[in-house]
């Protein structure tokens, strides 16, 4: 009776230490660091789940430039552009959150840009360690707009606000095709107005950009908030 025990204690243990292990290869969040070291996390989720958004409240998407693709600029201390963004990005993500609005944290080429529809989106990214002397922030929509008065109004409203909580100037000499035809403005709905915005550059603007994450948050939420208030 003991042998017999004995092999069902050994059996029962085997199954619940299956149990376990394939129940770890499945949570969410505990995925394998990537061998190579390059590839970049991916942004975390929705930041909002719809039932706790109220009826009517907009819904907001937020883009953490490279986020899930590749390290973006990369500045010789290793500072990535991408690691930059994501932080700036899951603060604005929280910032609106907290006003009520929905929102979702979308990586760079995120599957639900795909024809997505919301009241607001925006991209967040940051310019190179290369340019030495350069500081400033700049903000673009898309060329061929098809709502290009919304669209107008967003970039405006990201102007206005993240000059005054950053007190970084406008760089508008500085914005690229990259900016003006940037792809998500491609993915999205045509209705839904979008815009990307350039945080600093990773040089001159590294403090800001790197150990104030929640004053560039800040800059953009309340750009958001000042277009979608204007809108009502």
């Amino acid at each position: 009776m003991l042998v017999v025990a004995s092999t069902a204690l050994l059996a029962a243990v085997l199954i619940v230490w299956r149990m376990l292990a394939v129940g770890q290869e499945i949570l969410p969040g505990r995925a394998m660091r990537p061998a190579s070291g390059n590839e970049i996390a991916p942004a975390a989720r929705n930041a909002t789940s719809t039932a706790d958004v109220s009826p009517g409240a907009p819904h907001v998407g937020v883009v953490a430039g490279h986020a899930g693709y590749d390290t973006g600029a990369v500045c010789p201390d290793g500072l990535s552009e991408a690691e930059v963004n994501l932080a700036i990005a899951q603060e604005v993500a929280a910032l609106l959150t907290r006003k009520g609005y929905g929102v979702d944290l979308m990586d760079e080429y995120d599957d639900r840009l795909s024809g997505y529809r919301a009241d607001a989106l925006v991209s967040v990214h940051a310019d190179s360690c290369d340019v030495p002397g350069a500081t400033g922030f700049k903000v673009a929509r898309v060329t061929d707009s098809a709502i290009p008065e919304d669209e107008d109004r967003l970039v405006a409203c990201l102007y206005q606000e993240y000059e005054a909580v950053t007190s970084l100037p406008r760089h508008p000499s500085s914005i690229t095709d990259d900016m003006t035809s940037y792809h998500a403005f491609r993915e999205i709905d045509h209705y839904t107005p979008g815009a990307i915005i350039e945080t600093g550059f990773l040089l001159d603007d590294h403090d800001l950009l790197l150990n104030r994450p929640k004053l560039a948050a800040r800059g953009i939420a309340a750009g958001v908030v000042c277009f979608l208030e204007d809108s009502q």
